[in-house]
């Protein structure tokens, strides 16, 4: 629960900040033009952040041979098992 309550407070602290700064009259006009978009910038921006985390968790996954060899194992005695049940399992 405590990190749900960061989570709003920092969310809450953010979407404040923003309709304060929306809400000013004495922006520049170059602010007043990028600020309503502001959020739509977050949310872009934390996309492609997730993207690269999935793609750099992909890239350094790990290989497990041994885990590899065990799969391998178990599908031949699941085989046998069921050829021994009379279930055909020819790969085609």
């Amino acid at each position: 629960m405590k990190q749900v309550l960061k989570f709003g407070a920092v969310v809450g602290t953010l979407v404040a900040v923003w309709v304060g700064l929306l809400l000013s009259p004495d922006l520049p006009p170059s602010f007043s033009l990028v600020l309503p978009f502001l959020p739509v910038y977050a949310l872009v921006a934390l996309g492609c952040y997730g993207l690269g985390m999935v793609g750099y968790g992909l890239m350094v996954f790990p290989t497990c041979p041994h885990e590899s060899i065990l799969l391998q194992k178990d599908i031949d005695e699941a085989k046998a098992f069921l050829k021994e049940k009379g279930v055909d399992v020819a790969f085609q």
